[in-house]
């Protein structure tokens, strides 16, 4: 077994996480960075940050082909002790590469109207946070409205734009690239500019 790096500080490192973490989803659109600077490969570093801080033993993740390495499964074991599994519709967090595809979004539970608390969340690694397609974003934690523009994979967009299930279901996503992180929760209406 490869043991990779956990937080460089692992209770500060982890707490400072946690905020930002929060801060992201209480602020949909903002960007924060995640103290985890290295990653393990294929996860980006905000990815791995993000692993560390939420995931525990009762918290079943899924990872994409693209990123279900023997050295991440056998650190996600190691260092957050989470169940994996191979189908992201009994997960608490799926993450996924940037190739996500709508049928793999749409396996994702979204959890129901007296059950919202059974949704995924979902980490997509995208390429980049900007220099996407121009986004409104409104609801709560924005004040009148927020613009962004993540290069979004077309399936989250779409999902984006068209919330094929009511509030309170519904997914949140949480956009990692490189240390960054933005989140997109289920609470916010997002569209196109």
């Amino acid at each position: 077994m490869r043991l990779l790096a956990h937080f460089d500080q692992p209770v500060d490192d982890a707490q400072h996480a946690f905020r930002r973490i929060l801060k992201a989803l209480s602020e949909p659109g903002v960007l924060v960075s995640l103290p985890h600077r290295s990653g393990w490969l294929p996860l980006n570093p905000a990815a791995t940050s993000i692993v560390l801080t939420l995931l525990d033993q009762e918290t079943p993740l899924y990872l994409d082909a693209p990123l279900n390495s023997d050295a991440v499964q056998q650190n996600v074991r190691f260092h957050t002790g989470a169940p994996l599994t191979t189908n992201s519709g009994a997960s608490s967090f799926a993450l996924f590469a940037n190739e996500i595809t709508e049928k793999q979004l749409a396996n994702c539970p979204a959890g129901d109207e007296l059950t919202p608390e059974h949704s995924a969340t979902v980490i997509i690694q995208v390429d980049c946070l900007h220099q996407g397609t121009p986004l409104r974003l409104r609801g709560p934690g924005i004040e009148h409205c927020r613009t962004i523009a993540p290069q979004l994979p077309a399936a989250v967009l779409n999902y984006l734009l068209n919330r094929p299930v009511i509030f309170p279901a519904g997914i949140d996503f949480l956009l990692a690239c490189g240390e960054n992180l933005m989140a997109i929760p289920r609470t916010t209406h997002v569209e196109v500019c």
